[in-house]
């Protein structure tokens, strides 16, 4: 089974935007109330019943269930009889709220998420329909939803034969109201053989990309273009009167500013990833945890380049296209020579040129990495280059840590450090 989403700009009518507004603002409410119910559920047990403080803690029976999700589906339907807004909303709507949260517990424990949090206005920008129905809900560029009607959107692209509509997102942004359309194909991709033009890519805040074949790539700035105009409207924003409708303004305005810099560095990363696969047939990066540089000295800086975002493009982009794409080990990458697996030792960041004292061979450091990941990627894979040699003249080298780390390596740089110095 393969699904995809396509997203596209919708263009409510003034009366249509009421209702999805009227829509947000009752799935917080549900979202607020079953968040509720079960963090009170929690406190009262918590500790002993003979240590709980009556005055401080909210008391439960202990017979009470849990209020996972179907207890909590059933007990929204009795609401409804008692609270006429909810039917307002379409039921599946919210019943989809409610898997949400079910789901957000969940991560707790399987993906190591924080507790889920109460929802303002702002924070409550998207609602999801599971199911359209079996009539007809396409119609040229409009898309019949319950009790919104028929929604017009931009057609920015056909959606592919084979393929069907399986559910529908209403997501409000800063720069308007967008539909996401669940698109399924009941068939089986193949996994992408390793095959055609090697390429491995190392990734950097001086260059964001360097390649094996010598392209190197500069890092945009997205962020730190437009950072004085953002710092001039976060200035105005500290003087504006909390909950006026300038500052409602201030703050609309900051947020397409920041959804501009998030589009334009999301573009770029996808035509960057497109001309990659161009001129690729397997590509290998390394294989680190991004998470560690954004707490690092240049965390601003790493999380304006957006290295996780465009290593999971490129992954998409290479399964869309047939290029294989895989993750090798990221140890030593810089500290080794591609041409005859000498350990060159440790740089510092201000060294830009990768220098062998045993062969000679010299060339940008990002390059000379990115031949390393290209060569430890073709060592895993488990596949050799035909009637050809590598940049290094030899064998398929910096391939293992063990040579990385031999002892020999490391006399063979220190006598060669002693030479220079002499």
């Amino acid at each position: 089974m393969l699904s995809m989403t396509y997203e596209y700009k919708a263009i409510p009518t003034p009366e249509q935007v009421q209702m999805i507004e009227q829509t947000l603002t009752v799935c917080r409410k549900v979202w607020n109330f079953a968040l509720r119910e079960r963090k009170d559920w929690y406190a009262s047990r918590k500790c002993q019943v003979n240590a709980c403080s009556i005055t401080s803690e909210y008391i439960i029976p202990a017979d009470v269930k849990y209020p996972n999700y179907y207890e909590q589906s059933a007990s929204l339907t009795r609401a409804k009889s008692e609270f006429p807004e909810l039917k307002t909303v379409n039921a599946q709507v919210l019943q989809q709220v409610l898997r949400k949260l079910e789901t957000a517990f969940l991560d707790i424990g399987r993906k190591g998420m924080g507790f889920p949090r109460f929802k303002n206005k702002y924070r409550m920008r998207s609602f999801v329909y599971p199911q359209l129905g079996k009539s007809q809900f396409l119609q040229g560029n409009k898309i019949k939803l319950p009790q919104l009607g028929w929604l017009e959107y931009v057609k920015s692209r056909e959606i592919p034969d084979g393929f069907t509509v399986k559910q529908a997102l209403i997501v409000r942004k800063a720069s308007g109201y967008f539909v996401m359309l669940t698109l399924e194909c009941d068939v089986n991709v193949p996994d992408v053989i390793p095959d055609g033009h090697p390429v491995g890519i190392d990734l950097g805040l001086d260059k964001f990309v360097a390649t094996s074949d010598g392209e190197v790539i500069d890092r945009p700035r997205f962020l730190s273009s437009l950072h004085r105009q953002l710092k001039l409207l976060q200035r105005r924003l500290k003087h504006k009167q909390k909950g006026s409708n300038n500052r409602h303004k201030l703050n609309r305005k900051i947020a397409r500013l920041h959804q501009h810099i998030s589009d334009t560095r999301k573009d770029w990363h996808f035509k960057l990833a497109h001309k990659l696969c161009d001129i690729a047939g397997t590509i290998f990066v390394e294989d680190i945890d991004f998470r560690v540089w954004a707490k690092a000295m240049f965390s601003k800086h790493t999380l304006d380049a957006g290295f996780g975002q465009f290593l999971n493009i490129l992954k998409f982009v290479c399964w869309k296209r047939g290029v294989y794409f895989d993750k090798v080990d990221k140890n030593y990458t810089s500290q080794v020579c591609p041409q005859c697996d000498t350990h060159t030792g440790k740089k510092e960041l201000k060294d830009r040129v990768h220098f062998c004292p045993e062969c000679g061979y010299t060339t940008h450091r990002d390059v000379a990495a990115a031949q390393i990941v290209r060569n430890r990627g073709l060592s895993g894979v488990g596949r050799i280059l035909d009637n050809k040699e590598n940049a290094c003249g030899d064998g398929l080298t910096g391939t293992g840590n063990s040579l990385v780390k031999s002892l020999r390596s490391r006399k063979k740089s220190y006598e060669a450090s002693l030479k220079s110095a002499s």
